[in-house]
């Protein structure tokens, strides 16, 4: 199931050409993964104070055309468990006027406890099963 958040295009998120600048497109992804654990039932803040820590190991953006000033746009979530301690977000700004693909991603990801190990724990498992 594909999980959609929607958001707008602030005048200070762009750049001296008028666009969205090109690293605030990791904000975006970032927080709408953060939203779909939380609805999802995962709550990052407190894996955190449990010291168990999602980290991005791995982040690949494929940026297709340019947001600007005032743009509605939504990020498509959706997960892919790519061995027993990783897994993968797929995600895709989607401009709302005319539902075009801004940006593709795939951030991979994994978790780890207080002693820097990779493992998984339930709240993330159950994301895939």
């Amino acid at each position: 199931m594909t999980f959609k958040l929607d958001f707008k295009v602030r005048d200070y998120e762009c750049d001296l050409q008028g666009i969205v600048n090109n690293s605030v497109y990791f904000n975006y992804l970032e927080h709408a993964r953060h939203e779909f654990l939380i609805a999802n039932g995962v709550d990052f803040a407190a894996l955190a104070e449990q010291k168990i820590n999602l980290v991005v190991i791995r982040s690949e953006m494929n940026y297709k055309d340019s947001l600007k000033p005032g743009d509605a746009f939504y990020v498509e979530v959706e997960t892919l468990r790519i061995s027993k301690l990783k897994f993968a977000f797929i995600q895709r700004i989607i401009r709302a006027e005319d539902d075009k693909l801004m940006l593709d991603a795939v951030v991979t990801g994994t978790s780890v406890n207080e002693r820097g190990r990779p493992f998984l724990p339930e709240e993330i498992d159950q994301l895939f099963g």
